[in-house]
């Protein structure tokens, strides 16, 4: 059975609901009526008369204020967590006559907060109304919402009306980057050699058009990399040194969504950490000029600031492997899965979260697996932005 509140919010999405002052109108008006009945009197059939055609008037009216009149909503911009969204709303009078004393109320998701209502005294007629609001976001995440209520007691205020307007809206929130002045992680795994691929075009067997500089001669030096215009010049021996040309193999930061990561001790839970390390390890990668991808269960390898900012914002621990799993080259991987170190390619980098109901087991055999690979054992006590600027440790 509907509760009575249920009921009144049906009949004011499909009909009308009576205000206070038009409830009150209605039980004055059956009040005179019956006295008019007992008493016989006139006046008193005139004023019952008078308040239900009120009452019948102000039923209509409030829904045909309600028509031709459109909602629609412009692009909202991405923001970082902990940011504010810009939301505008364009309300659109597209009749020929005023609409007067409009409330407009935004439906938004559960995880953005509470409906938000703005009331608008009038509209021109063929005119809009722009409305534009903060919202505040704290969680990042990709958040989709789309009915907007448009609701009006207008013009006597006896009858509530609303309707639902379809305004579509997608608000990107990325997660936090984090400003790293350095990270030994991504520093060692971008020097490594093993990471360096020698190009075909080897520097070392040219003679032409790829010098870097001059030097003098030293002991060793092939005779063909001598410069002669410029060692006459100088009256001794110049050598040329020529650019090394290398391609860096594509650096992968692979986060592990697809274990269902369990509480951390942290005030933040510790895969959204692992999605604020990647995101700032990656823009980091970017800034030292290195070619970094990202990987994920559920997207596989991914590049480009845009894709890789929302897919960071959308991911969810505990989702399904559908792109192929983690390359086999050596790469830096995010997990609070202890036993997934030992499957590490040689040469890659880890950072491990520890969980709070399954804590990390400080035996040999962890103790071996952990010294496979260098890696960062987060601290939940500590700074996140420190400790990705430590050096890695096995």
């Amino acid at each position: 059975m509907r509760s009575p509140k249920k009921i009144l919010e049906w009949l004011e999405t499909h009909w009308v609901t009576p205000a206070y002052s038009g409830g009150l109108l209605g039980g004055l008006s059956i009040f005179f009526f019956v006295a008019a009945t007992n008493t016989l009197s006139g006046w008193l059939y005139v004023m019952s008369g008078v308040g239900l055609a009120l009452l019948a008037i102000a039923a209509i009216l409030p829904e045909r204020t309600l028509r031709q009149v459109s909602v629609r909503r412009a692009p909202i911009h991405p923001v970082s967590a902990g940011d504010q969204i810009t939301v505008e709303l364009i309300v659109e009078n597209q009749s020929s006559q005023p609409k007067m004393l409009l409330q407009v109320e935004d439906l938004l998701p559960t995880a953005l907060g509470k409906p938000v209502i703005h009331a608008i005294e009038e509209i021109a007629p063929n005119r809009p109304h722009h409305w534009i609001y903060s919202q505040s976001v704290e969680q990042r995440g990709i958040y989709r919402w789309q009915t907007v209520h448009l609701r009006t007691a207008a013009p006597l205020g006896l009858f509530w009306c609303r309707r639902p307007r379809t305004a579509k809206a997608i608000a990107i929130v990325y997660p936090t980057v984090l400003p790293l002045t350095h990270c030994p992680l991504i520093d060692e795994m971008g020097r490594d050699q093993s990471l360096l691929l020698n190009s075909d075009r080897r520097a070392q067997t040219a003679s032409e058009g790829l010098t870097r500089s001059l030097r003098p001669y030293r002991w060793g030096d092939p005779i063909r990399m001598v410069h002669w215009r410029t060692s006459a010049r100088y009256g001794e021996l110049r050598v040329r040194e020529l650019e090394t040309f290398t391609g860096g193999q594509e650096l992968v930061i692979c986060l592990d969504s697809a274990f269902a990561w369990l509480p951390s001790d942290s005030v933040q839970d510790g895969f959204e950490d692992a999605v604020i390390a990647a995101a700032s390890l990656y823009f980091y990668a970017c800034r030292q000029s290195l070619q970094v991808q990202l990987w994920t269960a559920g997207t596989g390898l991914i590049h480009g600031n845009q894709a890789v900012l929302e897919t960071l914002a959308e991911t969810r621990p505990g989702e399904s492997i559908q792109a192929g799993k983690p390359p086999t080259s050596p790469f830096l991987w995010l997990t609070q899965n202890p036993d997934s170190l030992s499957t590490l390619p040689s040469g890659s980098r880890w950072i491990l979260w520890q969980a709070t109901v399954n804590p990390l087991n400080q035996s040999t055999s962890q103790n071996l697996i952990l010294q496979r690979n260098l890696g960062i054992l987060v601290k939940p006590d500590q700074s996140l932005q420190l400790q990705l600027q430590l050096p890695a440790t096995r």
